[in-house]
């Protein structure tokens, strides 16, 4: 029996967890939950606290880890590495997972191997007294913290009436993810051409969305950089800035993957990570053939992990348990009982409150009609969608929807009927007590 600590433990990925191929086999042990680690009831992340929570919890576990796990963003993302080194678990240096976290340290290495796949960038501090004038880009550009996730305060910026709309909400919300990650880069060794861009900053980059978006998933072990799937991100709403689904198996020619996969692998052995996975998100334009580098990830992400347990026959948290173990990583291949799978975004583009949402009636029925859907209702009656916490800058996600078919007609439509289960009441904003 092997003791796996787990970060940002939760019961929709424990179930995930019981379908690895060998599930006996483990003692899973949340060293932070969910609450915890991804949405602190304080609403604020206290990265010190947390990490000194998982060692309490550590020290009273009945034997010593075998490995700690994580699949959520920062702070997970971050907690998880710095508990490998400290207990001499197999995990990534902290370097190579800052030069990926932080969004302009990456870009700074990205931009020293693969040049012609990075946009024009540059740091900008939100909190001098006119940042506007320190923008040498042209419009439109895109501009977010080097450090958040899930496109929080990521804003399109057509020209300096929009950046002075944004910029209050930057200075007010930046803080959130900027401080925690600035605690967390105190354990790590920065460039002296980094140091001064701290959490607090933002990155500001050109245009590179275009065409195919995808992700690969990956990992890194002996120095060799191995991917074993590519899944399709489908964008849908203003400026094609929201996730409409995530889908698997990619439909991009096999060249482009391979070109994408060959990318990875300099990325990887530029910043000298290793012993552990990875995603990496690219752009494909079919009109001019050109492949574009978006962000990478250190961990497997959360969102794909059902797509590999019906496609392939296992969720990919069997990759991060494995390379957390320091074995060979192991994943069927095509076992699953579906040819395609896919995960769905529903979402509203305008602020409302919850009138009704699907109560656990609507989801029996559901699940006696299309047993093998697997649902997260992200909302509850009586909230309001601009309170909800790390949504992008234009949508609010509701539920989330994962769906398996044997084509791609059967998945669109088997997702169609089973949002018609669903329902939703909206109430406008003005209606809140």
């Amino acid at each position: 029996m092997k003791n796996v600590g787990v970060v940002g433990y939760d019961a929709f990925n424990r179930e995930l967890l019981s379908e690895l191929r060998d599930p006996h086999g483990f003692a899973f042990h949340g060293l932070l939950d969910y609450e915890e680690a991804v949405r602190p009831a304080s609403g604020r992340i206290d990265f010190d606290a947390l990490v000194a929570l998982a060692e309490r919890r550590i020290g009273d576990l009945p034997a010593p880890l075998d490995a700690v796990i994580g699949w959520w963003d920062f702070p997970t993302s971050a907690i998880a590495p710095l508990l490998k080194r400290r207990h001499g678990l197999p995990g990534p240096a902290l370097e190579a997972v800052a030069a990926c976290e932080h969004k302009y340290w990456s870009r700074l290495e990205q931009a020293a191997v693969l040049p012609d796949l990075v946009p024009r960038f540059q740091a900008l501090d939100p909190f001098t007294d006119d940042p506007w004038r320190t923008i040498d880009l042209p419009t439109p550009f895109w501009i977010k913290p080097v450090k958040a996730h899930s496109s929080y305060l990521g804003f399109k910026i057509d020209g300096e009436a929009d950046f002075a709309r944004v910029l209050p909400l930057i200075r007010a919300g930046i803080g959130h993810f900027g401080e925690p990650f600035n605690t967390f880069l105190q354990s790590v060794d920065v460039p002296a051409q980094v140091a001064p861009i701290d959490g607090n900053h933002c990155i500001a980059e050109t245009i590179i969305s275009e065409g195919s978006q995808c992700t690969l998933e990956g990992y890194v072990q002996d120095g060799k950089t191995t991917v074993y799937g590519v899944v399709d991100s489908i964008r849908e709403g203003r400026h094609r800035s929201s996730f409409s689904r995530y889908q698997y198996p990619s439909r991009l020619p096999a060249g482009v993957q391979t070109r994408m996969i060959e990318a990875a692998a300099l990325y990887m052995r530029r910043i000298g990570y290793d012993s552990a996975p990875f995603n990496m998100e690219f752009y494909w334009s079919p009109v001019d053939d050109r492949i574009r580098l978006l962000e990478v990830n250190t961990r497997i992400s959360k969102s794909h992990s059902p797509l590999f347990a019906m496609v392939d026959g296992a969720p990919h948290q069997q990759i991060a348990l494995d390379l957390a173990l320091g074995k060979r990583p192991r994943i069927p291949e095509r076992e699953g009982p579906h040819r395609i799978a896919a995960k769905f975004m529903m979402r509203v583009f305008e602020d409302a409150v919850i009138r009704r949402a699907p109560d656990a009636s609507d989801l029996a029925t559901l699940n006696q009609q299309a047993p093998d859907i697997r649902v997260r209702i992200m909302t509850a009656p009586g909230e309001r969608l601009s309170h909800m916490p790390y949504q992008d800058s234009y949508s609010y996600e509701i539920a989330e929807l994962f769906v398996g078919a044997s084509s791609q007609e059967a998945l669109l439509e088997k997702y169609r009927a089973a949002a018609r289960l669903l329902p939703f009441e909206f109430a406008p904003p003005e209606t809140e007590r």
